[in-house]
């Protein structure tokens, strides 16, 4: 009899995991779209990784220019680091990743979708990682160029989901012993917007 080949699904627990906040800063603020919505997500991510200790990895891009993250994130346990590269595959980061090579999947939300998230979603592939963007923890100016940016990475094999579908993933039973610390965060649904629609 065959042996049965099983297919990669993207399974997610805590201890092969990683979550990639990309560029949440403040002169994004008044041109992306639904950016206090994703704000929230963003927010509920961060709290959740660190309550389940999972690494966060930030990045802002030019901060000098373009400001810090938004004072809403909580990225004081995150490792952050400053880029001018699109992508946030930048040496330091190649580094974290390769220092802990059990870890090969990333969770990844922030923006903008079809530049920094995208780019650096198809760098992680390339690297052999299981990429799952936040669909409501991401955003951009266009929603055009967000939506088909969504569409590229799941052609190049990147799993989209929501936040809660993540946490709950990452949780996987009630008895979970951080299920009562997280279950907070996941009791509020994540903002109403046009982020899930068309996808």
């Amino acid at each position: 009899m065959a042996a049965q080949v099983l297919r990669n699904v993207g399974r997610l627990a805590t201890n092969n995991c990683y979550f990639f906040l990309c560029d949440m800063q403040e002169k994004f603020q008044p041109i992306i779209r639904y950016f206090p919505e994703i704000t929230t997500v963003a927010k509920k991510m961060v709290e959740a990784a660190n309550i389940l200790e999972i690494p966060v990895i930030a990045t802002e891009q030019y901060p000098k220019g373009l400001g810090n993250t938004v004072k809403d994130i909580d990225i004081s346990k995150a490792q952050v680091f400053e880029k001018t590269k699109f992508s946030m595959v930048i040496p330091e980061v190649e580094e974290i990743l390769r220092a802990e090579s059990s870890r090969k999947s990333v969770v990844l939300f922030g923006i903008e979708t079809q530049v920094c998230v995208q780019q650096t979603c198809l760098d992680l592939i390339e690297r052999g990682f299981d990429v799952h963007v936040v669909a409501d923890g991401c955003s951009s100016r266009s929603q055009v160029d967000r939506f088909f940016a969504f569409e590229r990475m799941r052609q190049c094999g990147a799993f989209v989901s929501t936040s809660e579908s993540v946490l709950f993933e990452l949780l996987g039973d009630s008895k979970h012993p951080k299920f009562k610390q997280v279950q907070p965060l996941v009791k509020t649904s994540a903002p109403d917007s046009g982020l899930l629609t068309k996808l």
